[in-house]
């Protein structure tokens, strides 16, 4: 939910105000600000938790600390129960988290559970601020003599500015008294490595551990005060969310609208179908034609501030479908995190991948670069319409329980497909031939993929673009004419900025 702005040292007030009017898409609901003497906290609110208390910035009884939040802190109930009932002033998740930070510094942060990057000042002068271990939440920032300034997505920043603008690490806080420090790390330690397999292969007593994990963590998502639905591709991960989902609001006697997005007669339109009737969800459908995919293209690379293929593939059917999402419900599940916990992805069991340690290395890698990829295009494309997406695969105690399990488990051996573990262990809760089915990327089973890359060929053969030689300077070296195509749109919209192919941060053009 929501989107901040915060800034700490110099204040240019006007600035601020601009920057969050730039992201008033992420929380349509309400606008919350606190200016001080060397302080100023913007907030754009999406009310899910407490709509109507849960005001920000939010502060303690004596409002002696403020605090703005983007996200979710899914064990806010545990952390309040602690404290006196009289301290609290709310039912949000975010006031949770101003007291547990309160009452145990900085360091506390990392007691928070969720998707969340929070600012936090007090009248003593103190400010901190911190984005969770995963970076599904987005946080850039400035640092220099001036102070620190901070902002939810870069579009937020002054064109001026952006060159200046790096992507806040995922794991860390910063503090006005000690700067950045770690505290913690999107992978645990104790994962690392994980233990190796005993057996060929697993028995019922893994198929149930794994089966009560990913439910738990579907079932903490679905915490809210407002309605929560799933995105569904009809591929195995967002199916299985969908399918928990639905069962676990059935217990409440609640419904679950699903959405699924695609060209007519697409591969993800059937299979998502098949798996609402299955499950009995309240499913709606989003055809688009091959014009709606062209003219949302635009759009689509600059919400979601990149120009990387597989992402805008899938960011174009997402944008579309978020769009009409959003005038139902104002939470959506998706099913981000299962390939990479899984070994989902064809690429990880090529030869070179063949060793358990190095399966499972890759693994911990491409989960720590989530934030930059699909966590970003997933987050951009939802907040875009005032939609919060929530990943239950990436929930903190599914991850490190995934990890642990021997990586020979994940490889595509004698036959099996990749995730059979993950398959196997919800056997019985959808369709045979959806449980099994073959993976697709969204933007291919959506035919959003088919139709960009046509769109692609004709554009550069009509127009005969040569790339301009600071295109390969200033990014990664663009692969293909697709590529092409969506850089010069990013750098219409993002003009002297550039991405940085390895850290996903935005830097200063050379």
């Amino acid at each position: 939910m929501c989107g901040i702005v915060a800034a700490f040292g110099r204040i240019d007030a006007k600035k601020c105000e601009r920057m969050l009017a730039r992201i008033q898409h992420r929380g349509p609901d309400d606008t919350g600000v606190l200016s001080a003497d060397g302080v100023w906290l913007g907030h754009q609110r999406l009310s899910i938790i407490d709509v109507i208390g849960g005001h920000q910035p939010l502060a303690d009884l004596g409002e002696t600390t403020w605090i703005v939040g983007n996200g979710e802190i899914y064990n806010h109930e545990r952390l309040t129960a602690v404290l006196p009932d009289e301290i609290l002033q709310s039912k949000s998740d975010i006031e949770a988290a101003l007291h547990t930070v309160m009452r145990g510094g900085p360091a506390a942060v990392a007691q928070l559970n969720g998707m969340f990057a929070i600012a936090m000042a007090s009248t003593a002068g103190g400010g901190l601020v911190a984005r969770d271990p995963m970076g599904v939440k987005p946080l850039y920032w400035i640092d220099d003599e001036d102070g620190a300034l901070f902002a939810s997505e870069l579009r937020a920043f002054d064109v001026a500015d952006r060159p200046r603008v790096t992507a806040f690490p995922p794991g860390y806080l910063w503090t006005t008294a000690a700067g950045m420090v770690r505290y913690a790390d999107a992978v645990p330690v104790e994962v690392r490595p994980p233990r190796r397999a005993q057996q060929p292969l697993w028995d019922n007593v893994v198929l149930d551990e794994v089966r009560e994990a990913v439910v738990a963590a579907v079932r903490r998502r679905m915490m809210s005060d407002v309605g929560v639905g799933v995105f569904l591709s009809g591929g195995l991960d967002s199916a299985l969310v969908a399918a928990i989902a639905v069962r676990e609001a059935q217990a409440r006697g609640d419904m679950v609208p699903t959405f699924a997005v695609g060209t007519p007669g697409s591969a993800d339109l059937v299979a998502a179908r098949r798996v609402a009737e299955h499950i009995g969800s309240d499913h709606h459908e989003v055809i688009v034609m091959p014009e709606d995919i062209g003219e949302a293209l635009d759009e689509a690379v600059s919400v979601i501030e990149h120009f990387d293929p597989a992402l805008v593939r899938s960011s174009v059917p997402n944008l579309l479908l978020a769009r009409e999402a959003a005038k139902k419900v104002k939470v959506v599940l998706t099913g981000e995190g299962a390939d990479e916990l899984f070994a989902g992805y064809g690429y990880v069991h090529e030869p070179e991948f063949a060793d358990p340690d190095t399966l499972h290395a890759e693994l911990v890698r491409s989960l720590e670069q989530l934030h930059g990829l699909n966590l970003q295009r997933c987050d951009r494309t939802t907040m875009f319409y005032g939609l919060e997406a929530r990943e239950p695969f990436l929930d903190a105690a599914l991850v490190r329980y995934a990890l642990s399990l021997p990586p020979e488990w994940k490889q595509r051996v004698d036959g099996r497909p990749e995730k059979a573990l993950l398959r196997e262990a919800f056997t019985g809760w959808l369709p045979d031939d959806v449980l099994w089915r073959d993976k697709e990327q969204f933007g291919d089973g959506s035919g959003a993929g088919t139709v960009l890359r046509t769109l692609a060929a004709e554009r550069v053969r009509e127009t005969a673009s040569v790339v301009a030689p600071e295109a390969v300077a200033h990014c990664w070296p663009l692969r293909s004419d697709e590529e092409v195509m969506y850089f010069e749109i990013w750098r219409r919209h993002f003009a002297g900025v550039r991405a940085d192919a390895t850290l996903q941060t935005f830097a200063t053009a050379v």
